[in-house]
């Protein structure tokens, strides 16, 4: 019996649901556990409806299937409904003849028996283990890690003066396969009073579940990367290596947390007025019940950490990829150096080829012998006219104070305009003045 055996009458419920998502049924819920309606997991394939028993347990008997029966052909569905019972054990023979008359007879409401070594081969099929006594989320699929060369190249596009892409060299990366679960869920919940009703909701959401040891947590900046076509974890790390963290809980539990933070998240607060012209506040929750989870399908996102070195200076950035697309978790390529300003809070940065730094726009001057940028950081100063100049290093200054020298008086000034302007302003100030005394 392996592991199935050490499971929990819950957790087998858990195991089972989970399965059946594997195989594509539709809205797979556990019922809630508390007393024995005779159906632990509703699911959908298509148009029918299942109602499904899960006995945990050495052997079934006839009368299980029957009860079963009886809570089929009273399960609220429109359409086909079929039952089925689940077991960790076997079937008597009772058991078996009963459900394979219904069948024969064309019965409406048939039901279908799945004992332990069905239930083992299902998970096998499903790609799914068994971990600890409970079904862990086995994943083969991982989005596309795609080209860190491209995606650095497309990031110092941003930077000013940047190297080309033939100079910039092969970044070096590393990659970790972060385990995430991506659910799709329809809410549709109605709040009325004497009134009428007050509030409606009828929508559809997209999430997408950070599913490492770190706990459950919304990841909504992924959401945009998981309509990429996925690609074999073990093709990705063949290519790029990298290790795969593991999922920290099962499938059921992400459905469960996923559902009460839509909840949480739907949660409004209405003000209406009454038939007493009073008005009324109303916080307007949506119940668990009220969301039915779509789609779960778990998935790794790939995390590179990828960097160049230029000059003194490694420059790396650390992404979420999908192939050529990618969201930024820790940008050091946009970033000065030299005061950690990063991001939105400066307008440009601008790369020293002096020296391979990356700098704000305060730690950026012009080299005044070349005209290229260099920064505050390597660059070699001098004054000229009261003014402080700076140069790649003390060759260039030396250059420049030798033009400096023989430039003509008049051309000196321009080295430091506002001085020069402050100067000529106050010669016209004195001319005038001098003008109005012999007037």
């Amino acid at each position: 019996m392996t592991l199935l055996d050490e499971l929990s009458g819950y957790e087998f419920e858990d195991a089972v649901a989970s399965l059946f998502r594997a195989h594509d049924y539709d809205d797979v819920r556990v019922a809630t556990r508390v007393a024995d309606e005779g159906r632990d997991i509703t699911m959908y394939d298509g148009d029918t409806a299942y109602v499904v028993e899960c006995k945990h347990t050495g052997a079934v008997s006839r009368p299980v299937v029957q009860k079963l029966h009886s809570a089929v052909a009273t399960f609220d569905h429109d359409g086909p409904k079929r039952g089925m019972v689940v077991t960790s054990g076997r079937f008597t023979d009772p058991a078996e003849e009963y459900a394979e008359r219904l069948e024969r007879r064309g019965d409406p409401h048939p039901i279908d028996l799945v004992d332990g070594s069905d239930l083992r081969d299902l998970g096998e099929a499903a790609g799914m283990d068994l971990y600890n006594g409970r079904i862990e989320i086995v994943c083969e699929e991982t989005l596309p890690v795609g080209d860190p060369e491209t995606v650095l190249v497309d990031v110092f596009e941003d930077v000013d003066n940047a190297p080309s892409r033939s100079d910039l060299p092969a970044p070096d990366y590393d990659v970790v396969y972060r385990p995430v679960v991506d659910i799709e869920a329809v809410t549709r919940a109605t709040f009325e009073t004497s009134v009428g009703v007050i509030h409606r909701i009828d929508r559809r959401d997209h999430l997408v579940v950070e599913a490492d040891r770190g706990g459950p947590r919304l990841a909504s900046d992924l959401v945009d990367l998981t309509g990429v076509e996925t690609a074999s974890l073990e093709a990705a790390q063949r290519r790029h290596g990298g290790e795969a963290e593991r999922f920290d809980r099962t499938e059921t539990e992400y459905r469960e947390w996923a559902t009460e933070r839509l909840c949480d998240l739907l949660e409004t607060t209405v003000t209406y007025t009454g038939d007493n012209n009073v008005t009324y506040h109303r916080d307007c929750r949506p119940a668990p019940s009220d969301v039915a989870v779509r789609r779960t399908d778990p998935l790794y996102v790939p995390r590179v950490d990828a960097g160049v070195e230029l000059g003194e200076y490694a420059h790396r950035y650390a992404y979420a990829a999908a192939g050529n697309r990618y969201v930024a978790r820790e940008d050091g390529v946009r970033r000065c150096v030299h005061c950690d300003t990063a991001g939105a809070e400066a307008a440009t940065y601008t790369y020293c080829e002096n020296c391979g730094s990356i700098s704000c726009e305060a730690h950026t001057k012009e080299e005044r012998l070349t005209g290229e940028p260099v920064c505050t950081g390597c660059a070699v100063t001098g004054e000229f006219f009261f003014a402080t100049k700076y140069f790649f290093d003390e060759s260039n200054r030396e250059t420049f104070r030798e033009e400096y020298e023989a430039m003509p008086f008049y051309r000196k000034p321009l080295e430091n305009p506002h001085l020069a302007a402050g100067a000529a302003v106050a010669l016209v100030l004195v001319l005038l003045l001098l003008i109005g005394l012999f007037i």
